[in-house]
């Protein structure tokens, strides 16, 4: 069998960063699959699944309820691998495109204080599974080591 496209990336050399995956057709749409790669693989400690799942949690609402984007969101889950997150999007995007939605997410994960959305036993099968504070924290230190000053070696695939 061939390697899937994820699988070809050099994840020894992968910085935390905003990667365009891999762009896909659907019907008409063009579908771009973001890598939002928070931890560097292999090279630091993968994030735990609680701040994930509040990660994805809170990540998930703000891009489902942002004016300008929400009717572009696809999906915005984690990866298998726990160093990051997949944002899918109808429409063909550059990393660069998606820098300030970015900046406005992680701000708003940061920021966030008070019930998780959808941290209830009727709403989420594993809902017990939240850490707020780390997810904060994680979010706070992605935006200020990663987005606040982003450059190219972080905006696209290492070779």
């Amino acid at each position: 069998m061939e390697k899937i496209t994820s699988f070809t990336v050099n994840h020894l050399s992968l910085l935390p960063g905003i990667y365009v995956s891999r762009k896909d057709k659907a019907g008409e749409s063009v579908i771009t699959t973001f890598d939002l790669r928070m931890t560097r693989p292999n090279a630091e400690p993968v994030m735990n699944t609680a701040e994930i799942h509040t990660i994805e949690h809170l990540g998930a609402t703000f891009l489902r309820n942002h004016a300008e984007w929400k009717d572009k969101v696809l999906y915005f889950g984690p990866m298998g691998c726990r160093t990051g997150f997949y944002l899918l999007l109808i429409g063909d995007y550059s990393s660069e495109e998606i820098v300030p939605l970015m900046k406005e997410m992680y701000a708003f994960i940061r920021d966030f204080d008070g019930e998780v959305p959808g941290a209830a036993a009727r709403d989420c099968g594993n809902y017990l599974d939240m850490n707020l504070p780390m997810a904060n924290y994680l979010a706070e230190k992605f935006m200020r080591e990663v987005l606040e000053h982003i450059g190219p070696e972080r905006l696209q695939y290492p070779e």
